[in-house]
C-alpha cells in the first residue's frame, strides 16, 4: 500500500470519539518526535512553519514552505499532508508536481485570500483543476474559512462544503467552527470533516470526534506550545547565569 493510499485508509470507519489526530510539526525534528511517539501520519502548519523561518503567518515565500515540507517528509516515514495556504498562485499542475516533489500526499488548501473569502463557485472549480492534475496522488483537505473570515453561518459553511467535495476533495475543514454546530456541520456535510483543536484546554479530540470530527489538526497551536515551554527553559538557563 503507498502512503497516499494509507493516508486515505486512516481516513475511513472512523468512530464517534476516535478521530484521527494529525499532529502538526514544524521541522524535522518535531516530526520525529510526533513519530516516535506513535503518530501515524502527520499534518505541517503553515503558521508553525511561518514562524520557525521567521515569517509572520502568510508570509512564507512558496520556494521555503515547499523545503520545509520537504525536510519534514525526508525525516519521517509516515504519510505527510502540507498545509499551502490558498496555492501561492501556482497553477493546478504546478501546485500539484511541487507537493508531490516535497513528498507530500496530502494538502490543505483555504477558500481566503488576503483576509477575504473566494468565490465558492470559482474556488471549487479550482479545485477540480487540483483535483484533476493529482489524480489519486493527492489527498485534498479544502479548508473553508467562513468562521475564519466571514460571517459565521453555518449553512453557508455546509453549501461551500458541498461545492468542494462535489468538485473532488476528500475533506473539508471549517475552521474555526465553535464547538457548538459542529452536529449541525457533520449532519450536513459529505464525507470526512477536519475540526481544529487545542492541544491543552477545550475540547479533547475525543470529545471533538463525538460532535462530528473525523480528524483533528492543531495549525500551529503544537509550535506555540513548544515555543512556551522553550521559554520557561530559559528562564531557567537565565537564573543559573
Amino acid at each position: 500500500m503507498s502512503k497516499v493510499e494509507a493516508f486515505r485508509a486512516l481516513h475511513r470507519g472512523r468512530l464517534p470519539g476516535d478521530p484521527l489526530v494529525l499532529p502538526g510539526p514544524w521541522d524535522a525534528a518535531s516530526a520525529r518526535v510526533f513519530v516516535e511517539a506513535g503518530f501515524p501520519a502527520l499534518a505541517t502548519p503553515s503558521a508553525g512553519i511561518a514562524a520557525s523561518l521567521g515569517y509572520a503567518d502568510g508570509a512564507t515565500p512558496a520556494d521555503e514552505m515547499f523545503a520545509a515540507v520537504a525536510r519534514v517528509c525526508r525525516a519521517v516515514d509516515v504519510p505527510v499532508s502540507a498545509d499551502v495556504e490558498d496555492g501561492y498562485g501556482l497553477a493546478p499542475k504546478e501546485l500539484v508536481e511541487r507537493l508531490l516533489e516535497a513528498g507530500a500526499v496530502g494538502c490543505n488548501l483555504e477558500d481566503s485570500a488576503g483576509g477575504a473569502l473566494k468565490d465558492p463557485h470559482a474556488h471549487a472549480e479550482w479545485l477540480a483543476e487540483v483535483r484533476y492534475a493529482a489524480g489519486d496522488r493527492l489527498f485534498v483537505n479544502a479548508r473553508i474559512d467562513i468562521f475564519a473570515q466571514g460571517d459565521g453561518d453555518p449553512e453557508r459553511a455546509i453549501e461551500r462544503a458541498a461545492l468542494y467535495v462535489a468538485a473532488g476533495a476528500d475533506c473539508v475543514y471549517p475552521i474555526g467552527a465553535p464547538t457548538g454546530v459542529l452536529p449541525l456541520l457533520r449532519s450536513g456535510i459529505q464525507g470526512p470533516i477536519n475540526v481544529y483543536g487545542k492541544p491543552e484546554g477545550g475540547p479533547t479530540p475525543t470529545e471533538l470526534g463525538e460532535l462530528g470530527a473525523t480528524r483533528v489538526t492543531f495549525g500551529p497551536g503544537l509550535q506555540r506550545w513548544a515555543a512556551l515551554a522553550l521559554q520557561g527553559m530559559a528562564g531557567e538557563l537565565r537564573k543559573r547565569m
